[in-house]
C-alpha cells in the first residue's frame, strides 16, 4: 500500500467523493480513507436528490464535471421538476433514487478516476509541521486501518493536503429516547480521532443536530387512503450527458398527520431528547423534527408527510415529514394515529444525531482552514445540511487543494455565478448557527442562475480548469452553437406580421409556436430545450439587463482586494462591532466585507478609503 499522496480525502460521502474525482481530474495523487468502502456513497437520510436550489446546484456540479447529477439519472426511479408551472428561475429538478444503486452508480463512477487508492479505515491524526502556530501546513494523517484479523497497526499517510469531508460522523451520538449510541448513522461508528486532533492543532468546535424519520415496511401500508405523486411523464435528467431517462417511474403517496397525532407527540415532550435536555445543539431550521413542528406550529391541524420508496424493491418507505427521536414507544403509536399506517411495521426507527463541526470563520472562500495550511473542509463539518450542499463542497475543494499544489490560482466562484458561489459565500461571511440549506431564495442573482443554463455558465470555466473532457465540451458546444442559431433565426423571422424578436416576450409564447415558425423558416428541427433556453432569456430580458446592470455594480466592490496584512486595528474610525466582524471573518474583497452581518455602508467607506490611502503610499504617490 503506499503511503505518499498529493492529496488525502476522509470520508466517502458526497463530499468526499466529489473532492476525491475533481482532484484526481486534475492529476493528484490522491487517497480516500473511509470506513468501510462498500459505504461510499451511501445515502444516510432521505434517498433522494436534487430539490429547490439543492437541484439547481447539481445541476452546476455535473457542469464542472462532477458526478453527482450522472449518479442520479442511473439510480433514479422517479423524476420530477419542481414548480414546473412557475418561472423558469424557481423550477428545479428532484430525484427519488434507490437507495442501493445510488451507491452503487457512485462507487462504479470513482472507479474510473486514476491516480485513486481507497483505504478502509479511520483516520485518528492528523499531522502538521512543527512551525509557528500561523504558518503551520498539514503533512498527512495517521490511519487506523480496517483489518479483518483483528490487527492495530496504523498506518502514518503523506500529504501536501487534507481534505475532511466527515458528515455527520465526527463525534456523532445519535438519540432515539432516553437510548444513546456513539454513531454517524445506524450500524457505523463515530470518527472520534479526528475531533480531538483538529482540537490539538487550535480549532474552535461546535456541535450541531440533524435527525432522520422512520422508516416502514411497504407491504404494511392502505394505500387507498393516501394521494399518490406520480413523476413527470416525461422526466428531466440531471446530467447534461444524460439524453433521456426511460427507468419506470416510481409513484410515491402523501399523508397527513391529524389532532390525535398532535396529542401523542405533545404527550410526551417530556420524553423527546429536544425538550428533555438530553440534545442542547442547534437543529436544522427547515427541516425541523415533528416535535418541532407540533411545538412551534400549535395552530396547524395537520402537517404533511411524503411517503417514498427507497427503492424498487426496497421493502423500505422512508416518511418524509416526521423527523424524529422520540421513544420507539412513542414512534409506534404517533406511526399508527396516521391515516393509512394504522397496521405499519416500522422496519427502524427514526433518530437525532448530534455531532462536531468547524465554525466557519476558521476557514477561507477557498475551503482552506486558516489556521493550518493545506488542510481544506467540505460538507457537513462546516455546518451545512443535505446531500447536495456537501457534493458541492467536496468538488470545489478538491479543485482548491489541486490548484494550490500546481501554484494555480483558487476557484473562488462569485454569487452571480452560480449557487455554488451562493452557498460558500453564505457560510463563509456568515458563519451558520443552524445547518444551512440551500434555497432559490437565498440567490439574488437566481434569474440568471438557472438550473437549465448551469452547463453555459459552468461548463467553461470546467474546461479552462481541466476538469471538463472532451465528450462534454462538445456537447456543450453544441448546445451553445444551437441557442446561438436559434437567436440568428429568431432576429430575421416573424410570425403572424409580428417580429419575433417582440413575439418571443409575450407571456403566452411557447415552444411548440417558436418551433412551428421557425420550422416554417427554414425547415430546420430544433431541438425543445433549446428553444426553451431562447425564450427564457428573451422573455427575462429587461429584468437581466438590470440585473447584470446591479452585478457590474458589485464587481466594482468585488475587485478591490483587502490586503491580507491589514490590522483592522489600525483603521481610523472604525467601530468597535466593525472591526471585531471583520477580523472574526477576514473577508478578501469589500464585496465580501458589505455581505458581513453588522457591517455598515459607512464601515465599507472607511475601509474603502483606508485602502486606497494605502496603496497610494505604496505608490509613492501620496493624496493631494
Amino acid at each position: 500500500m503506499a503511503t505518499d499522496f498529493d492529496i488525502i480525502v476522509v470520508g466517502g460521502g458526497h463530499a468526499g467523493i466529489e473532492a476525491a474525482w475533481a482532484a484526481s481530474r486534475l492529476g493528484a495523487r490522491m487517497a480516500l480513507v473511509t470506513f468501510e468502502r462498500a459505504a461510499i456513497g451511501r445515502m444516510s437520510c432521505n434517498p433522494a436528490i436534487g430539490g429547490l436550489g439543492k437541484g439547481h446546484m447539481v445541476r452546476e456540479i455535473d457542469a464542472l464535471g462532477g458526478l453527482m447529477g450522472l449518479a442520479a439519472d442511473r439510480a433514479g426511479i422517479q423524476f420530477r421538476m419542481l414548480n414546473s408551472s412557475k418561472g423558469a428561475a424557481v423550477r428545479a429538478p428532484r430525484a427519488q433514487a434507490d437507495r442501493a444503486d445510488y451507491a452503487a452508480a457512485t462507487q462504479s463512477l470513482l472507479a474510473q478516476a486514476t491516480n485513486l487508492e481507497i483505504i478502509e479505515g479511520s483516520v485518528e491524526e492528523l499531522v502538521a509541521d512543527a512551525s509557528a502556530r500561523d504558518t503551520r501546513r498539514i503533512r498527512g494523517a495517521v490511519v487506523e486501518p480496517r483489518r479483518r484479523d483483528g490487527g492495530s497497526k496504523r498506518l502514518e499517510l503523506r500529504s501536501s493536503a487534507v481534505i475532511l469531508t466527515t458528515g455527520t460522523f465526527l463525534r456523532g451520538l445519535m438519540h432515539c429516547g432516553t437510548c444513546k449510541t456513539a454513531g454517524g448513522r445506524v450500524g457505523e461508528a463515530a470518527a472520534v480521532g479526528i475531533s480531538e486532533a483538529l482540537r490539538r492543532l487550535g480549532f474552535e468546535l461546535g456541535r450541531l443536530k440533524t435527525g432522520t424519520p422512520p422508516r416502514v415496511h411497504r407491504d404494511t401500508l392502505d394505500y387507498d387512503r393516501f394521494q399518490v405523486q406520480p413523476g413527470d411523464e416525461v422526466p428531466s435528467p440531471f446530467s447534461f450527458m444524460t439524453d433521456g431517462l426511460h427507468q419506470p417511474q416510481a409513484p410515491c403517496w402523501i399523508t397527513y398527520t391529524c389532532q390525535r397525532t398532535h396529542e401523542i407527540i405533545r404527550a410526551n415532550l417530556d420524553r423527546a431528547p429536544m425538550y428533555s435536555g438530553q440534545i442542547e445543539s442547534t437543529g436544522p431550521r427547515y427541516c425541523p423534527s415533528i416535535e418541532d413542528k407540533v411545538v412551534r406550529f400549535a395552530d396547524k391541524p395537520h402537517h404533511q408527510i411524503f411517503l417514498e420508496p427507497e427503492g424498487y424493491d426496497n421493502e423500505r418507505i422512508y416518511c418524509n415529514g416526521i423527523s424524529t427521536s422520540l421513544p420507539a414507544d412513542v414512534q409506534e403509536e404517533m406511526v399508527h394515529s396516521i391515516a393509512g399506517m394504522e397496521h405499519a411495521r416500522i422496519v427502524q426507527y427514526g433518530y437525532a444525531v448530534e455531532y462536531d463541526w468547524v465554525p466557519t470563520h476558521q476557514t477561507r472562500s477557498t475551503l482552506e482552514s486558516k489556521l493550518i495550511a493545506g488542510l481544506y473542509l467540505a460538507g457537513q463539518i462546516n455546518g451545512t445540511s443535505g446531500y447536495e450542499e456537501a457534493a458541492g463542497q467536496g468538488l470545489l475543494a478538491g479543485v482548491n487543494a489541486a490548484l494550490a499544489l500546481g501554484g494555480r490560482p483558487p476557484l473562488v466562484l462569485g454569487r452571480e455565478q452560480a449557487y455554488l458561489g451562493v452557498m460558500i459565500d453564505d457560510i463563509i461571511t456568515r458563519p451558520p448557527i443552524e445547518p444551512y440549506r440551500m434555497f432559490t431564495s437565498r440567490a439574488e442573482y437566481r434569474l440568471s442562475l438557472r438550473a437549465d443554463n448551469a452547463d453555459q455558465r459552468l461548463t467553461p470555466i470546467g474546461r479552462d480548469l481541466g476538469l471538463v473532457d472532451d465528450a462534454r465540451w462538445l456537447r456543450y458546444e453544441r448546445k451553445r452553437d444551437a441557442i446561438a442559431a436559434i437567436e440568428r433565426a429568431v432576429a430575421r423571422t416573424s410570425i403572424s406580421g409580428m417580429p419575433l424578436t417582440a413575439w418571443v416576450r409575450r407571456p403566452d409564447a411557447d415552444v411548440a409556436a417558436l418551433a412551428d415558425a421557425l420550422y416554417l423558416h427554414d425547415r430546420t428541427a430544433r431541438s425543445a430545450a433549446d428553444l426553451e433556453a431562447v425564450l427564457v432569456k428573451a422573455r427575462y430580458r429587461g429584468y437581466l439587463d438590470r440585473q447584470d446592470a446591479h452585478v457590474q455594480r458589485m464587481r466594482r466592490l468585488e475587485s478591490t482586494q483587502i490586503p491580507v496584512t491589514l490590522s483592522y486595528d489600525r483603521v481610523p474610525s472604525l467601530r468597535a462591532e466593525a472591526r471585531e466582524n471583520l477580523g472574526r471573518v477576514q473577508p478578501r474583497t469589500l464585496g465580501q466585507a458589505s455581505r458581513i452581518t453588522g457591517i455598515t455602508p459607512a464601515d465599507i467607506m472607511i475601509l474603502w478609503v483606508h485602502i486606497n490611502s494605502v496603496e497610494r503610499r505604496i505608490r509613492g504617490n501620496p493624496a493631494p
